[in-house]
This record gives C-alpha cells, sequence and structure tokens, in this order.
C-alpha cells in the first residue's frame, strides 16, 4: 500500500492518483470469489468492483493511519 501510495504522489505525471490506482488495483487486491465462483457479469460485477475499488481508494487516502 505504500508504494501505491508513493506511485499517487507522481500522480501529477502519471495521472495515477489514489482513485485511478484503487481502480486497477482493487480486484487483485480484493479479489472476490463470489464474483469468480458465481460467474457474476454485467451490473452486478460492476457494483462487486466498484465496492472494491472504493475500499482500496480508502486504504490509501489513509495508509499512515491504518498501518
Amino acid at each position: 500500500m505504500r508504494h501505491l501510495l508513493r506511485m499517487a504522489g507522481h500522480s501529477a505525471r502519471t495521472n495515477m492518483h489514489a482513485r485511478n490506482l484503487a481502480i486497477v488495483w482493487a480486484p487483485n487486491l480484493l479479489r472476490s470469489r463470489d464474483i469468480e465462483a458465481s460467474g457474476f457479469n454485467g451490473t452486478a460485477a460492476f457494483m462487486e468492483v466498484r465496492v472494491q475499488s472504493i475500499v482500496v481508494e480508502f486504504i490509501l487516502t489513509h495508509v499512515e493511519q491504518l498501518f
């Protein structure tokens, strides 16, 4: 998480701020076996990934307090 936070620190050049990093990394960091097992697709999968990205974004914006 600290590494991702460092990457977010370069967002002026990369446009990879905490939200974009969360969108990219959330499915890997918070892997959902429910989605994989049930074969969610479409809206249900999108909503699950959305929740995951919100959680990862929260963690990234509060790394110092959490870790």
